[in-house]
């Protein structure tokens, strides 16, 4: 996955104070994006600066959400598009395609634990 250069510098909503502690911040950004999209789809920039918004603080006077930042979601979305594991749609937004299904499945399988039997003596 190609990584912009500026992904160490930018933060990532408005709301944000700092820019995120963790260097690899921008991959887990992507699976979760991936991850949303294999659940809800077609998603578009606009609905992802939602997904990940938040609360600004205003000091004194009363909190109120403010979205995310609509170019980290722009290139998460299109560095999924350049691994083939999502797609534009003619409506609008993006969805999986069936490669991303199922690298998808073949991941999710890998993780979830084994489930054990119950013996019965």
């Amino acid at each position: 996955m190609k990584v912009p250069e500026w992904v160490d510098l930018v933060k990532s909503a408005r709301f944000k104070e700092l820019a995120p502690y963790d260097e690899d911040w921008y991959y887990t950004r992507c699976a979760a994006l991936a991850r949303h999209i294999y659940f809800r789809s077609p998603v578009g920039v606009g609905a992802v600066t939602k997904i990940f918004g938040g609360r600004q603080r205003n000091g004194v006077c009363p909190s109120h959400f403010c979205r995310g930042s609509g170019g980290v979601a722009r290139k998460a979305l299109q560095s999924l598009e350049q691994l083939k594991l999502i797609e534009k749609t003619g409506d609008g937004g993006r969805k999986l395609t069936v490669q991303g299904r199922r690298d998808l499945d073949r991941i999710a399988a890998q993780v979830r634990p084994k489930k054990q039997t119950l013996v019965v003596p």
